[in-house]
């Protein structure tokens, strides 16, 4: 293993978010499904997985990717050490709020409501804000072209591909109160007027 301190602190944060996915999901195995769009999710879910798993590994507990190590400016690890501490406040905070109609893939739970509290006051898809954070922050603290930065094009690829379909699916459940809800909130950062203007629910 490559015993150094950002790579440790990379392992440490890859198992908190581990450790938030799992305790949630384990929290939801039970909800029934009331709608369920068929695409290629599963896919893209093991292509993140690749990047933001399976590389990292590699890199972390084999010499097999040293080819594509690289060095970066000594300040930008503890960037990425900071990304990482949000992101994962962030991961868990959006998890919270979604509570139980939160689904790894493009579903709707029987019951589900709009939920406009807590971080989803300011932005639609808090929960993808942080893997998008995480993600710079993997490339940040392994310093590897492909351990480093593979989880955030295939991320990228990911979300550039699903959040389009996810949000119809939003609008066709929930009609003109998700299509008031967009025009109030960004989808990944919070729009300046947002700030002001969507109230506390």
């Amino acid at each position: 293993m490559r015993i150094q301190p950002w790579n440790l602190v990379f392992l440490v944060g890859f198992v908190v978010h581990l450790a938030i996915r799992y305790e949630f999901a384990r929290r939801t195995r039970g909800n029934e499904k009331a709608v369920r769009r068929v695409g290629p999710d599963r896919i893209l879910i093991a292509l993140v997985g690749i990047g933001s798993l399976l590389l990292p590994i590699l890199y972390l507990f084999t010499p097999w990717l040293t080819f594509a190590d690289y060095r970066l400016p000594a300040p930008a690890p503890w960037f990425g050490a900071a990304a990482m501490g949000f992101a994962l406040w962030l991961f868990w905070r959006s998890h919270a709020d979604l509570g139980r109609n939160w689904s790894v893939t493009l579903e709707v739970r029987k019951g589900h409501q709009l939920v406009k509290h807590g971080v989803y006051r300011l932005i639609r898809h808090p929960m993808y804000s942080a893997i998008w954070l995480f993600s710079l922050a993997q490339g940040l603290l392994l310093q590897n072209w492909l351990a480093g930065w593979s989880g955030f094009v295939l991320f990228g690829v990911m979300y550039f591909l699903r959040t389009p379909r996810e949000e119809r699916m939003m609008e066709e459940v929930f009609g003109q109160e998700y299509r008031d809800y967009m025009r109030q909130t960004g989808r990944i950062f919070p729009r300046l007027h947002s700030l002001r203007v969507v109230p506390a629910s």
